[in-house]
């Protein structure tokens, strides 16, 4: 199993990355493009972010496990059909395929996510100490979920594939329902009752916690994250077992 899931993931990392002119490259850009975007547009706007003095820092702890999660689940919901050849050996199995991408994703993003934390530190020059079992604790967390997501929706894009449009569609207002650009405490309670349930919010203020010494978050519930993620988890790994087979014909 060890030797064929180190198969998958340098498969994937040929057919992904290897075929781009940048590869890994374009893969650390985005979050660095984006964490610029948002600083100068809300630089211009607000006095100061919600933690700190430096905008680049706080959007950063916002973004980067934002982007971490939807990268996973888009990628673990894709497995399938992605190495659907693969499954015709009877020493591949799906469970395989789904480790495979979980952990070249996760530490692709691992990586991508201490190069643009140093660097921001680096440039700006900043005095900051992050925890890092908190840090830790939040990709954990956010990979946990993405993978409980990814494998429900694993089946449903296959078994449906209108689903993964649908699902698209969802999940849009999720990039401002997360607290990436203001804190949950600086919500109105209306929007905190509601929003207290999206489990992102929680990884991504997990996330400030470890970069921001002062930072409380009463709030924050890694056991409903976790929880979540189970249940998803299960579903959708109950639901391939007794399908996949027959997925694969369609």
């Amino acid at each position: 199993m060890p030797r064929i899931i180190m198969a998958l993931m340098l498969r994937e990392m040929a057919t992904t990355y290897g075929r781009s002119a940048g590869g890994y490259l374009w893969a650390i850009l985005e979050p660095i493009l984006g964490i610029a975007l948002l600083s100068v547009i809300f630089s211009l706007t607000l006095a100061r972010p919600g933690l700190g003095t430096n905008f680049p820092l706080f959007y950063a702890s916002g973004l980067l496990p934002f982007l971490m999660f939807n990268d996973i689940s888009g990628k673990v919901a894709s497995a399938i059909r992605f190495s659907r050849p693969f499954l015709a050996y009877p020493s591949v199995t799906f469970v395989d395929i789904l480790i495979a991408r979980i952990l070249l994703n996760a530490l692709t993003h691992t990586a991508i996510m201490a190069i643009v934390l140093t660097s921001i530190v680096t440039i700006y020059q900043l005095p900051v100490v992050f925890d890092l079992s908190a840090i830790f604790k939040t990709l954990l967390c956010v990979t946990i979920l993405a993978t409980g997501v990814g494998t429900l929706n694993c089946y449903l894009s296959t078994a449906f594939p209108v689903w993964e449009r649908i699902w698209s569609i969802l999940t849009r207002p999720l990039f401002l329902m997360s607290g990436i650009f203001f804190l949950y405490g600086m919500m109105p309670p209306q929007a905190q009752n509601i929003l207290w349930y999206n489990p992102l919010i929680h990884c991504i203020g997990m996330m400030r916690q470890g970069m921001y010494p002062t930072y409380q978050g009463d709030y924050l519930s890694p056991g409903y994250v976790i929880g979540v993620s189970v249940v998803l988890f299960v579903l959708g790994l109950m639901l391939l077992e007794r399908n996949y087979k027959r997925l694969l014909e369609r």
